[in-house]
């Protein structure tokens, strides 16, 4: 007899990453990933706006608080970071190379990570 362990399931939501610039960040998203705001929460002292990929239903959620008081968000050793699969390797590579926000390179692995505008590295691997 095959039992399954009862209980809650969970399923993966969304990622998410405090932002300085919300605009700036949209806009680099939007370009160098291709995602899109697929919602949006204003708050008096926050903003959350949630973007997809128009894959799947995971998202990333970027949130600006208005009252920040530092002028960058400390991101430790920034080993961290969302990885995102793409169907056109060297076309991707060509395009974050023309944005210049390639970071770091690992052609022995066939991976490459970029910077957002608050420093996270983002993995890019091509599809398999």
């Amino acid at each position: 007899m095959d039992h399954k362990p009862a209980g809650p399931r969970f399923a993966f939501a969304h990622n998410n990453i405090n932002v300085m610039d919300l605009d700036k960040s949209l806009a680099f998203y939007q370009q160098a990933l291709g995602l899109k705001e697929v919602r949006r929460k204003q708050a008096e002292d926050f903003t959350l706006v949630y973007l997809g990929d128009g894959a799947g239903p995971h998202q990333l959620e970027l949130t600006w608080l208005r009252d920040w008081p530092k002028e960058r968000y400390d991101l430790g050793d920034n080993e961290f970071h969302l990885a995102f699969t793409t169907n056109d390797y060297e076309a991707a590579h060509r395009l974050h190379q023309q944005m210049g926000c390639i970071c770091y390179e690992n052609p022995g692995m066939g991976i490459y990570f970029i910077a957002d505008p608050d420093g996270y590295w983002l993995e890019i691997v091509p599809a398999k």
